[in-house]
């Protein structure tokens, strides 16, 4: 009997301690992320990214929706976890940035993590102070006077213009033209160059895109300055080869030398925009390992006939610098620390504190 007993006290005990320990998990588990509203269908929208109960965690994604101006907060903890301690080069003095977060067409879901990184980059390693805006009013020639960059978080479309102001368009266009001419930098991520072209109908951007579509510059100023633009793209989430085109650029350090298999939405540009002879390489789609399965989705008409497919790269505008980074479309690319090392060197290069070599690949 008392055996029996002793058996029921431990069990209590056991059951108790159990019960404890549940109590202070629940109170010690960080609060659910902010829920952003689902976008009814918007396509493109990203399927990453959701929790229990089938709630969504980070922003929306789709064509012509409200942008978010807030991250996923889980996403941000991975991106503060995998960003750089150090800056590749001093400051030669204090930067200041401006972070262009405005579309007009599709919206990415990563936009606002991209501003985050950025100012996280800047704010970390010292080099930048940062300023992030869904404004494209505030690119006119006065607001941009204490800037020394401006950074394009996957801007899409025409996302400087005001369609019922011809002139405020043009006055806009010409304050980033005259900023980076006048020996500042421009830097962007992937929908940068998704911007001042003409584009096929919302479901020919990928699979099933109309053969028969070339795409034609809009603005040509910005298509030259920026080194290219958008004709049509692998969708996430594509499995790509990085080739590593510059081996010597203190841009590329962070690789080693060596290529690396990633999964994004790939873009291509138009060939007749985007040129070795404008740009200076940095990184590629390595062509000759990619599936025919794969090259033979790109539709015929507008397909590359040098199989040079640029991923980053860098050039001169003017006095100025450019950088830019075509992968960038989902949220895990902010959270890989050789991707973000990669943005934090081109963008200190644009900034015009880490030298390179950024004359066109082939002369």
């Amino acid at each position: 009997m008392r055996a029996k007993k002793g058996m029921v006290q431990t069990l209590t005990a056991i059951l108790l301690a159990i019960a404890g320990c549940t109590v202070q998990a629940q109170e010690a588990a960080p609060p659910a992320p902010a829920q952003a509203p689902a976008a009814n269908g918007a396509p493109g929208a990203s399927g990453r990214g959701r929790v229990g109960g089938g709630k969504v965690g980070r922003p929306a994604a789709g064509f012509n929706i409200p942008q978010s101006d807030t991250p996923w907060s889980w996403d941000v903890v991975a991106m503060e976890d995998a960003v750089p301690a150090k800056a590749y080069a001093t400051p030669r003095q204090a930067r200041k940035i401006l972070v262009l977060c405005k579309t007009a067409g599709f919206v990415h879901s990563s936009i606002p993590l991209a501003a985050a990184a950025m100012k996280e980059l800047g704010d970390r390693t010292g080099a930048w102070s940062t300023k992030i805006t869904y404004d494209p009013a505030e690119i006119n020639a006065q607001n941009l006077q204490p800037y020394d960059l401006v950074f394009l978080a996957s801007t899409t479309g025409q996302f400087l213009d005001d369609p019922n102001n011809e002139e405020l368009t043009t006055e806009r266009r010409q304050a980033l033209l005259n900023f980076v001419r006048s020996g500042k930098g421009l830097a962007g991520v992937h929908a940068a160059v998704d911007s001042y072209h003409t584009s096929p109908s919302l479901g020919g951007r990928g699979r099933g895109a109309d053969e028969s579509f070339v795409p034609a510059g809009t603005w040509p100023d910005y298509n030259r300055m920026i080194g290219g633009f958008f004709k049509w793209h692998w969708l996430y989430p594509q499995v790509i080869t990085v080739k590593i085109d510059d081996l010597n650029s203190p841009l590329t350090q962070m690789f080693h030398g060596q290529e690396f298999v990633i999964h994004d939405e790939t873009y291509t540009m138009a060939q007749d925009s985007y040129s070795l002879k404008n740009v200076h390489e940095l990184t590629s789609i390595d062509y000759s390992k990619m599936s025919q399965e794969d090259k033979d989705k790109e539709p015929a008409a507008s397909r590359r006939t040098d199989g040079d497919y640029g991923l980053s790269w860098i050039r001169r505008e003017g006095k100025g610098r450019v950088f830019i980074e075509v992968l960038g479309h989902d949220e895990h690319l902010y959270e890989m620390p050789v991707y973000l090392e990669h943005l934090l060197a081109g963008t200190q290069y644009a900034l015009g504190d880490l030298p390179a070599n950024d004359a066109p690949t082939e002369q």
